[in-house]
């Protein structure tokens, strides 16, 4: 036991966890002070503050994901740092809609947002690098065109339909909200059974789908499950452990993020931008990492995992805190998006239908989010 606490709470983790727990304590302590208009430079103090401690606390979710990842092997240990992630980005945007002041755009935009950086700035990265450094590797095919099957339907779901068969207004009514969060929830559900059961193999490395017969078998998941119980449970507790500040940290974020903003007349999506760059920030660095090391399923299930996570996850949740307190959810796209979201999943599919990943493919793929960015700000 004191050999598995000292390799459970290094450090590192304990810093995170005084940083993230001992922020919350001494803005409860402060809030009467700050409850007034603050000055300039005092906001966006407190506020970069705040993101910083977020930013290191959501490190901390990711370090303990990977930890488990690395325990229980892909696609169950890929799948709980995706989930991690898409929990986090949950967190933060019903903060924002349940704070103070109109956020009727912050998932549609945080979600877009989310969709872009991961498919076209991550992704873009992550091919360069894995592309020079392993020019002969390519991804398991089945698995990609399953992610994308998924992203192709959800994101239509979340984006398109609510402006074609929704009140007029770019939302869906209370009646197809509801229809949409079952059935969104019920496919993302039945995608992670057949991922975690008869169809794992397909979102494993090729040689690992394939491996020759002398390769060692990994063991099954109940036998991990059993002899690393201890383990497994203590980084499953360190991991809400910094979960639970990110949550009530991020209810002050949000409040200031919005006074911040508007005092700078910045465009609304920023507000979805930075959060979606504050959640994606620390699997950015493990994705590229995985692409050095040429496992390209891996970029893939981080990436393309994590957005359907986030879009099976986040637009059932928003459409309910919708529905509970009577806020406007608008999701429809503006016709400049929807384009840059239809090119980047056909930009996808041509990418991972070739034989091989080349550094000319994340070319293109960073060039469609630089096309991103220059939309929001025209």
């Amino acid at each position: 036991m004191r050999t598995l606490l000292r390799s459970t709470l290094t450090p590192i983790a304990v810093l995170r966890l005084v940083l993230g727990w001992g922020s919350f304590l001494l803005l409860l302590v402060l809030a009467p002070l700050l409850a007034g208009p603050l000055p300039v430079w005092l906001l966006w103090l407190i506020l970069a503050g705040i993101v910083a401690v977020i930013t290191v606390s959501a490190f901390g979710v990711v370090t303990e994901a990977e930890h488990l990842a690395d325990r229980l092997g892909d696609p169950y240990g890929t799948l709980v740092l995706t989930l991690s992630i898409a929990a986090i980005e949950v967190i933060l945007i019903s903060a924002v809609m349940l704070g103070p002041g109109e956020h009727a755009t912050i998932a549609r935009d945080s979600v877009m947002a989310v969709s872009m950086i991961i498919m076209n700035l991550v992704i873009g990265a992550s091919l360069l690098v894995g592309g020079y450094r392993h020019p002969d590797r390519r991804a398991n095919s089945t698995g990609v065109s399953l992610y994308l099957g998924m992203l192709i339907v959800l994101l239509t779901v979340a984006f398109a339909l609510p402006g074609l068969i929704g009140d007029g207004t770019g939302a869906y009514t209370p009646a197809q909200a509801i229809i949409v969060v079952m059935l969104t929830v019920g496919v993302y559900a039945f995608f992670l059974v057949r991922q975690m059961g008869a169809q794992r193999t397909d979102f494993q490395e090729i040689e690992e789908a394939s491996p020759p017969a002398s390769a060692p078998a990994r063991p099954p998941i109940p036998r991990v499950l059993s002899e690393h119980r201890a383990e497994l449970t203590a980084r499953t507790a360190l991991l809400i452990a910094m979960v639970l500040p990110i949550v009530l940290l991020s209810h002050d974020m949000a409040v200031l993020l919005d006074e911040g903003l508007d005092r700078l007349g910045a465009p609304v999506a920023l507000s979805g931008i930075l959060i979606a760059m504050i959640v994606f920030l620390p699997e950015t660095i493990t994705t590229i990492r995985a692409a050095a090391g040429g496992e390209p399923q891996r970029v893939s299930n981080l990436c393309h995992g994590a957005l359907v996570s986030t879009a099976g996850l986040t637009i059932p949740a928003v459409l309910t805190i919708g529905l509970l307190t009577g806020q406007h959810v608008l999701l429809a796209e503006t016709p400049v998006n929807l384009v840059l979201l239809g090119a980047s999943l056909l930009l996808t599919l041509a990418t991972y239908s070739a034989r091989r990943l080349t550094p000319l493919h994340g070319a293109v793929h960073l060039l469609v989010f630089v096309l991103y960015g220059l939309s929001v700000f025209a």
